[in-house]
């Protein structure tokens, strides 16, 4: 039987810090940040204030908001799965949970050889 198993995911707190921001914002969209400026962070825009290029790989969703990744580190990525939190502090520079006293945080897991296999990554 085929294992569903999901790049990226999300805690109950991100998806409510999700949940106020899509209220305050609308439709929103993330970016894992590569570590320029904000470290490598999960970076949240409003849907379509990131132009989204042949260079991103889409991960999945998490709270019904898409969540993308450079090809180039998705390269280093790939067999771990990032888990989305909340920590408080402030977010990234141009991140929209940045006034909410509260940051997304990119958690992470390497995918067991069953999980793997499952995604196709063996």
């Amino acid at each position: 039987m085929a294992q569903d198993v999901r790049k990226v995911l999300a805690t109950d707190a991100a998806l409510e810090l999700i949940k106020l921001l899509k209220t305050k914002h609308g439709p929103v969209m993330f970016h894992q940040s590569g570590g320029c400026c904000d470290g490598s962070s999960p970076m949240c825009y409003p849907l379509g204030d990131f132009i989204i290029g042949d260079t991103d790989v889409l991960l999945g969703e998490i709270g019904g908001a898409p969540f993308y990744m450079s090809k180039a580190q998705y390269e280093y990525w790939r067999y771990t799965q990032l888990i989305i939190d909340v920590v408080p502090g402030r977010g990234g520079m141009f991140s929209l949970e940045n006034p909410e006293g509260r940051r997304f945080l990119t958690r992470s897991r390497v995918f067991t050889e069953e999980e793997r296999r499952s995604l196709n990554l063996l």
